[in-house]
């Protein structure tokens, strides 16, 4: 009698077991597969997933992009062609692709800014020479317009928006890399230098957060894994927490009060997936799901709560667009 009760209660026990880790399942994170160096892995949910989405038209690198109303713009580069004056702008809702209005000036490794619904399009590289070619995009009428010439002529740069000004931020210049920093107000369509950034690097990345911009990554004597990070207000630098993984090349933006680092390029020639995303109210770094497609030179930029990918290169050009949902 007693063995049929231990039986019994064995049984019980089980089922309640079996029961709780059901319930447990519905709160702890889902595994899903991503890539990785040695092929399909499985990460938490809350590292975030990637999806991929329509090709761009054109494939190139060390393009530029910008996002006004619900619409990513990729904007120049360099192609199987030569340098770019492409523009081509991607719907999200319909996942499909469009083609613009050409850039006046074909040219790379430029940056890009958005005010009051307007990509400006500052500096890069023709093949001649460094340039400090300011172009602005009119999404409402497909227009370009030129504007004030940035004083200083740079490429590989960074570039954050802060209250309607637009920063542009290191790169290489006339004679190497460079910790330049310029202002420039398309209200007054003028430009004001700013404090230098405590380090001189080319091929950064920018972002900005609660009106902070942040300048990581980049190239001088190596790739970099510098955090650095700019106050317009006091017109001041403060060196945050470095970034887990040194490289230039890469792409940030930000994305629910974090800055996303995305993708680059190491010293041995080794093309990266590597994701990870800042957070500036603790200054600490976590690493997310990798990008699917390792590559530099490309371009990032959010629609709503999802982070695109687009272009740059690895071995070739591409066309490849991802998209990071943090969730």
């Amino acid at each position: 009698m007693s063995r049929r009760l231990s039986i019994v209660s064995t049984m019980i026990l089980f089922a309640f077991v079996a029961g709780a880790a059901g319930c447990s399942s519905a709160t702890s994170p889902t595994l899903v597969p991503h890539s990785g160096a040695m092929g399909i892995q499985k990460a938490p949910l809350s590292l975030g997933t990637w999806t991929t989405k329509a090709p761009m038209p054109t494939a190139r690198e060390q393009l530029a992009a910008g996002v006004v109303n619900g619409r990513l713009y990729a904007v120049g580069g360099v192609d199987s062609l030569g340098y770019s004056n492409a523009v081509e702008a991607y719907d999200p809702a319909t996942d499909t692709w469009s083609t613009k209005a050409s850039m006046p000036t074909a040219r790379y490794e430029l940056a890009m800014g958005v005010v009051n619904g307007i990509l400006y399009a500052v500096g890069g590289y023709n093949g001649i020479r460094n340039l400090n070619t300011v172009e602005a995009y009119n999404p409402a009428t497909n227009t370009w317009t030129t504007k004030a010439s940035m004083p200083t002529p740079r490429y590989g740069l960074g570039v954050g928006v802060v209250n309607g000004i637009l920063y542009a931020v290191g790169g290489i210049g006339i004679h190497g890399r460079s910790d330049t920093v310029e202002a420039y107000d398309p209200a007054t369509d003028t430009w004001t230098t700013k404090a230098s950034m405590p380090e001189a690097r080319g091929n950064i990345a920018a972002g900005v957060v609660n009106g902070i911009l942040y300048a990581v990554g980049g190239y001088f004597n190596g790739a970099k894994r510098v955090n650095q990070a700019y106050n317009p207000a006091t017109n001041t630098w403060a060196t945050k927490a470095l970034m887990p993984t040194a490289r230039d090349d890469l792409a940030a933006s930000t994305l629910g009060q974090r800055l996303y680092a995305v993708g680059g390029y190491k010293n041995t020639k080794h093309f990266l997936n590597t994701v990870e995303a800042y957070n500036p109210a603790t200054d600490t770094w976590t690493t997310k799901t990798p990008m699917p497609t390792p590559r530099d030179g490309l371009a990032t930029r959010v629609v709503g709560d999802t982070l695109y990918a687009v272009g740059g290169n690895n071995s070739g050009y591409l066309n490849t667009v991802e998209a990071f949902s943090p969730r």
